[in-house]
């Protein structure tokens, strides 16, 4: 009896034990964490910039980094929710489906603009066509989406905030006041024959822009920061409605085939930066502490292999003198929870 009490208060304490470790912080002892990208920046060409932020969170905990390379947005989001993944680098759009599926996944930082403030922390969402077609997507010579109904679509992801939300927010606005949209809806747009005659998904803004410079598809939705590093301007003023861009020679995969070709954005729209993202359940609380310290300390923000010179291959980069990273809190994230609502 004496043997069968003591076995039965050991099988006790560790139930008790590995509920607590469920539901509250990980453990003090744990000595990786996984990061996971999103398929935009798990390319070859990113790889300077994973390992450069990896190496400041070795730095910062103590512990070794694994990255989870992806191909898809929702199996980086699941990562992050389910705990397969501690950290990872989502779009404002990605965190918050994350959130919804695990309330214990945070932001973390975010990159901030030039000034080091939230004011400019925001990227931008391009809708864009072949150069060639340009004039037929203007409207008392301005350009619009006055005509792009019934044309053949490519948005990068339903998960990708600047690739899909915005630019269907977008559409819906502009297209509202017609009667017969009037009660047009974002699903209606995920699919031909309901607005557009085909829509394709290219899964990464690369992959969309492709599927535009290809002949695929009429329109494409990808955002400047993803493409910037692939194409010059080649008339009108970066990151301007009507602007043209010209893919550079040598540009590497997808675009190495692509060379000389050129789109026009007909809208530009401000989008909230991406959120660098934890699970909080599987992150010790300690190593969160260690991670925000570190991250927007002053001398992350003058790491040049962190926020890297403007124009260059990277993954952050200066856009002004004071880029660093910043506390982010929830709620920031709030406008573009309204826009799926």
């Amino acid at each position: 009896m004496k043997k069968f009490l003591i076995g039965l208060l050991i099988l006790t304490l560790v139930l008790v034990t590995s509920a607590c470790s469920a539901n509250g912080s990980a453990s003090t002892g744990k000595k990786t964490i996984t990061v996971v990208w999103y398929p935009n920046e798990s390319g070859a060409d990113m790889k300077d910039s994973r390992q450069a932020l990896d190496k400041i969170i070795a730095q910062a905990t103590g512990k070794k980094v694994i990255d989870k390379l992806t191909t898809d947005y929702n199996i980086a989001i699941e990562a992050v929710a389910s705990g397969n993944a501690d950290i990872g680098f989502l779009a404002a759009q990605g965190y918050i489906e994350a959130h919804q599926k695990n309330n214990k996944v945070l932001p973390l930082v975010v990159n901030s603009g030039g000034s080091g403030t939230l004011k400019d922390a925001v990227y931008y969402s391009w809708i864009s066509v072949p150069a060639a077609d340009a004039s037929k997507y203007q409207t008392n010579g301005q350009y619009s989406l006055a005509n792009i109904a019934g044309k053949r679509m490519s948005f990068v992801s339903t998960a990708s905030t600047s690739g899909f939300i915005i630019p269907t927010a977008q559409i819906i606005h502009d297209f509202k006041s017609q009667s017969k949209y009037s009660n047009l809806k974002q699903a209606d747009l995920t699919q031909g024959g309901k607005f557009f005659s085909q829509v394709l998904f290219g899964q990464t803004h690369q992959g969309s822009a492709v599927n535009l410079l290809t002949g695929k598809v009429d329109v494409a939705a990808f955002c400047d920061t993803e493409l910037e590093r692939y194409v010059d301007v080649a008339s009108g003023t970066f990151d301007q409605p009507g602007a043209t861009y010209k893919v550079k020679s040598g540009a590497p995969e997808p675009f190495n085939n692509l060379a000389g070709k050129e789109f026009t954005a007909l809208t530009v729209t401000p989008v909230l930066n991406a959120p660098i993202v934890m699970n909080t359940q599987t992150l010790s609380k300690q190593d969160q502490q260690k991670l925000l310290s570190t991250l927007t300390s002053d001398k992350v923000a003058n790491d040049k292999s962190i926020f890297a010179p403007a124009n260059s291959k990277a993954m952050f980069f200066k856009t002004g003198k004071n880029d660093r990273f910043l506390k982010i809190d929830d709620s920031w994230f709030d406008p573009i929870r309204k826009l799926s609502e």
